[in-house]
């Protein structure tokens, strides 16, 4: 199998264990990972922060199942931002699917095993089409994921994001009845999600990101200045680690294409 494609600002971002240990509130306020004791885990963790997905993926998995959510989170970041290759990334996000499926079955109490599993899915059905997602009865395991991620963990703002983000696409690909009938998708609810998930972690540029594309899906151009000002705050921001650089250009893309 081919390697991965690299991170294009390595060395930007340093990371060793004790690095990411001192770091670590402000690296997962998102997801709100507790804090490993497993040194073999936190290397992971440092490969990841630093942009080396595909050891930290491969640290992970080499640490058994301590290291499930570092090596789900490093293939799924690294699949969304950077895998060139449609069959690869879709093939990447089946696959955390799977773990985390099987992570949450043994550890009904972890949140992020749930929430990957969500993410991936969710990921996954944008790489088919939503509307063909939902037609296999996708949706509703992601719905159901990210609620159980949210019931373990009521100040996980990801999950908050990603689930605001579900209820606006669906009420985009299938309208906004049959999207409440069918899904429980309601505009208010992804809203209010999302505004929950701002003031769960307020420096979080993805959850700016995907605020914005909500209100462009649900309210269109009545309410694109104020997407607008939500792509420019999350480009204005610091990037603590490689993922949140991701974001940061993520948005700036956003930008460059309005």
């Amino acid at each position: 199998m081919a390697p991965w494609t690299a991170f294009p600002h390595s060395g930007d971002y340093r990371f060793d264990a004790s690095r990411v240990k001192e770091q670590w509130n402000r690296l997962h306020a998102g997801d709100l990972e507790p804090l490993p004791q497993d040194r073999q885990v936190l290397t992971a963790w440092a490969l990841f922060h630093g942009g080396e997905f595909e050891k930290a993926a491969e640290a992970g998995l080499q640490a058994g199942a301590a290291g499930t959510t570092v090596a789900n989170k490093a293939t799924c970041v690294y699949a969304h931002y950077l895998e060139p290759r449609e069959k690869h990334r879709q093939r990447l996000f089946l696959q955390v699917a799977d773990r985390a499926a099987e992570q949450a079955a043994a550890e009904p109490g972890n949140a992020n095993a749930f929430y990957w599993q969500a993410y991936a899915l969710g990921r996954y059905s944008q790489g088919i089409s939503v509307a063909k997602a939902l037609a296999q009865g996708v949706g509703g395991k992601v719905k159901s994921a990210l609620e159980s991620a949210i019931r373990l963990q009521p100040g996980h703002a990801d999950a908050h994001v990603a689930l605001g983000a579900f209820h606006a696409e669906v009420i985009d690909k299938v309208g906004t009845l049959i999207g409440n009938m069918t899904y429980g998708a309601k505009k208010e609810t992804s809203l209010n999600l999302f505004e929950r998930a701002l003031s769960l972690h307020p420096q979080s540029a993805i959850a700016k990101i995907e605020y914005a594309n909500a209100l462009v899906i649900l309210d269109g151009d009545k309410r694109m200045a104020e997407a607008t000002q939500y792509y420019e705050q999350a480009a204005a921001m610091a990037a603590l680690d490689a993922t949140q650089r991701l974001d940061v250009e993520m948005a700036l893309t956003e930008l460059a294409s309005g």
